[in-house]
């Protein structure tokens, strides 16, 4: 794979039209078309960890993306930095990875359904275990897979590219480069061994269409199995590094951790000794603050930028196994030393102390009912459009997602999930209040 490839401002469903001329770069255009969408407007009221809302505000869906995308941003610019000074490459779209990867970092979690991953796992339930499971016998095997393991992130390259009812052909229109980014898994369902994946059976075609276009590495063509696109590592690393740490400093809000363990936690990253300079740093900062919540925050900003730098040289010293598609794992994952043991640190005792928190199961357990209920409901009805109960709850779907009677199960059944994983937390315990009649 090559750079001068990888990078494109072609758009989906806009391959044969004429570029405009404008004066912001077509990877800044992605950016602000994400900003200003419906669909990221919403994830203000998407659960990330902790349930919304709450006396003490904490990170949802929407504010997490944007930190990710500034994490993002910085790790693009300092890729781009250095692939300047290389010969050979297209210096105006090699400046622009920076705004790709922090577009992509914005639209990463715009497929998640409501109440956090729980949600993710409400809908491959509802399927492979619940009232779903009667709609198995009209589905292909991979089209099943693509309902009893729904995939978020399989589900945001859907709505960015999707031409939705009434909606323009190619979805978002993004650039082929900022759409690629976003896929962490580049591959379908249904593959023996692999637990998650990118595309839907119905976006096959788009994916494949965009992989050929960027040149990305076909590994496997039996299986359909492409090399990641580079830039993938990065909003990969950006998302690890933004809920790692983030989810730290939101357990000491809300008073899950103290102050004295979340100190621990994040200087946990710095060695004692070969580092001493920095716990000065910290040491000075800290007679000045006095404010515990500012000292984490800043103890908080420290951490990310010294993540940053390290994933920036982590992928530099890879790039030759990144762009031959033989680099494993994140960058995250190839952490060293000290770093490597803080980051275990944290992800044992995020699994500890706050994933596993009353409040955190809480959610997931109201998610799961809530989702449970509306996707029995609308399935049926989408199935049974002339039922009289039907009648009366498919005015609830909006115009873009209704398919035509004559649709297959598959199309009728992803429709609902389009509805449903598009919906909002608090909108979807309206509706679920609604269809039981409470509150009545």
């Amino acid at each position: 794979m090559n750079w001068n490839q990888l990078l494109s401002t072609k758009r989906t469903g806009q391959e044969n039209n004429v570029p405009i001329t404008h004066d912001r770069t077509q990877f800044q255009r992605d950016y602000d078309r994400l900003i200003f969408s419906s669909p990221f407007r919403r994830l203000q009221d998407k659960t990330q960890v902790f349930a919304l809302p709450g006396s003490v505000f904490v990170h949802n869906r929407l504010t997490h993306s944007l930190e990710v995308a500034c994490v993002g941003r910085s790790l693009g610019n300092n890729i781009a930095t250095r692939l300047l000074k290389t010969e050979g490459i297209h210096p105006e779209l090699v400046s622009e990875i920076g705004s790709v990867v922090a577009a992509a970092c914005l639209a990463h979690d715009m497929g998640n359904p409501p109440f956090g991953h729980s949600g993710e796992d409400a809908i491959g339930h509802f399927f492979s275990k619940g009232d779903g499971l009667c709609f198995k016998s009209e589905l292909t095997p991979s089209q099943w897979t693509d309902l009893t393991r729904f995939e978020g992130n399989a589900n945001a390259l859907r709505l960015l590219t999707h031409a939705f009812s009434g909606r323009r052909k190619g979805g978002f229109a993004m650039t082929y480069t900022t759409v690629a980014s976003i896929v962490k898994y580049p591959y379908e369902s249904g593959l023996v061994g692999m637990k998650k994946f990118g595309f839907f059976q119905s976006e096959v075609k788009t994916y494949q269409t965009i992989a050929q276009e960027l040149g990305l590495k076909l590994l496997d063509e039996k299986k359909g199995v492409y090399a990641r696109h580079p830039l993938v590592y990065l909003v990969e690393a950006a998302d690890d590094i933004c809920y790692q740490i983030m989810d730290i400093e939101d357990a000491h809000k809300l008073k899950i951790l103290s102050f004295d363990e979340t100190y621990a936690l994040l200087t946990g990253f710095y060695h004692p000794i070969a580092e001493k300079l920095e716990f000065e740093r910290i040491n000075t900062v800290f007679e000045e603050v006095t404010d515990r919540n500012e000292q984490v925050a800043y103890l908080r900003a420290k951490v990310i930028g010294k993540l940053v730098n390290l994933c920036t040289d982590l992928f530099w010293n890879h790039q030759t196994d990144i762009l031959n598609g033989e680099f494993k794992k994140g960058l995250v994952d190839h952490l060293s030393g000290i770093e490597a043991q803080a980051m275990l640190t944290c992800q044992t005792e995020s699994f500890k102390r706050i994933y596993k928190h009353p409040t955190v199961v809480e959610i997931e357990l109201a998610g799961f009912r809530i989702l449970g209920t509306l996707l029995k409901e609308f399935a049926k009805a989408i199935v049974e459009p002339h039922d009289h109960y039907s009648k009366m709850l498919l005015p609830f779907i909006p115009e873009q997602y209704r398919v035509d009677e004559k649709a297959s199960t598959y199309q009728k059944l992803q429709s609902v999930l389009d509805f449903i994983s598009g919906m909002t937390d608090v909108y979807a315990l309206d509706l679920y209040k609604k269809i039981l009649g409470l509150g009545l």
